[in-house]
């Protein structure tokens, strides 16, 4: 039997702790963007959807070296308006956060967008006519029928946000019982003589986590159809 040392179950909680955060501060940003570029047509919609779907595309390094540019102590948004508030991301656990936001963002909005595109455009026009302003509409409306893609969207980057680990190495490092992640954690035990076990067990750890995140997605969905 396996005994995970005090810095394995500080990777696995910091792990659960990083991808329930990053997934709950990136959620109404993801519903705002997936919104406008499903149901609003303006200039620079283009490029939104490129620097939306962007980390796709982009190896996590780079990703996570562009974020150390902009909210490093010497980067536009931390020599701006991070230090002047006495707030540092870089090597700690909030930098993870956002390096997981980040990278997983576009996975949410791609599902919420999906979830959009499903409604029945006839159901807001009747709204519309029947009074409702546009928040009211978006609450009462797109909101319900859309809960699947949030949900989906959530579920997906959750799970993308456990197996994160080049943007977070750059931003938050790998400090053991701070910053260290799941994968973190592992690569730390790979690169050490004699750590393939450890690094096997939590392995199995992130798989198990992982499967019981997609059985609980697979749960919500067929109470939803049941409901409806």
């Amino acid at each position: 039997m396996l005994s995970f040392t005090p810095s394995d179950y500080s990777a696995i909680l910091l792990s659960i702790r990083v991808a329930v955060v990053a997934t709950l501060l990136s959620l109404p940003f993801g519903f705002t963007v997936a919104y406008l570029m499903t149901y609003r047509r303006f200039r620079g919609r283009v490029a939104l959807d490129v620097i939306v779907n962007l980390p796709l595309t982009l190896p996590p390094v780079v990703v996570g070296y562009l974020l150390l540019l902009l909210v490093g102590q010497h980067g536009f948004i931390g020599k701006m308006i991070l230090q002047p508030l006495g707030i540092n991301l870089i090597f700690t656990w909030k930098a993870a956060v956002v390096a997981t936001a980040v990278v997983g963002f576009p996975l949410m909005v791609r599902s919420i967008r999906i979830g959009m595109e499903t409604i029945d455009v006839r159901l807001i026009q009747a709204s519309r006519t029947l009074g409702a302003g546009w928040l009211d509409t978006i609450i009462t409306v797109i909101v319900p029928l859309s809960v699947r893609g949030l949900i989906a969207g959530s579920v997906l980057m959750f799970a993308r946000g456990l197996g994160e680990f080049g943007a977070t190495i750059i931003v938050a490092g790998n400090i053991p019982g701070v910053t260290q992640t799941i994968p973190l954690a592992i690569y730390e035990y790979v690169s050490s003589p004699g750590g393939d076990v450890m690094a096997l067990s939590l392995c199995f750890v992130s798989v198990t986590i992982s499967v019981l995140v997609l059985l609980l997605h697979e749960w919500l969905g067929r109470r939803m159809v049941r409901s409806d």
